[in-house]
């Protein structure tokens, strides 16, 4: 093996290890930003859920206020 072989193994062997610690870094990246993908889809069902029942408040509220209306004599006309 010429000195020029080795050089070349080591080179590659360092390319090697680079890419492999790069992988190993994406791996965990991608796995923190799973997580948080994970609770913002949790947060955005119970922000849903919310939505829907101010929704239905706000409907029921506003069909009280209609039967109220129509319940109440007009006010005099001056």
């Amino acid at each position: 093996m010429t000195a020029e072989t080795s050089k070349d193994i080591i080179k590659l062997r360092d390319s090697v290890d680079a890419l492999e610690s790069r992988n190993a870094f994406q791996d965990d990246i991608i796995e923190q930003l799973n997580n948080e993908l994970a609770v913002h889809q949790l947060e955005i069902s119970a922000l849903k859920s919310q939505l829907k029942l101010i929704a239905s408040r706000i409907k029921d509220n506003t069909a009280e206020q209609g039967q109220s209306q129509d319940i109440e004599p007009p006010p005099p006309h001056y």
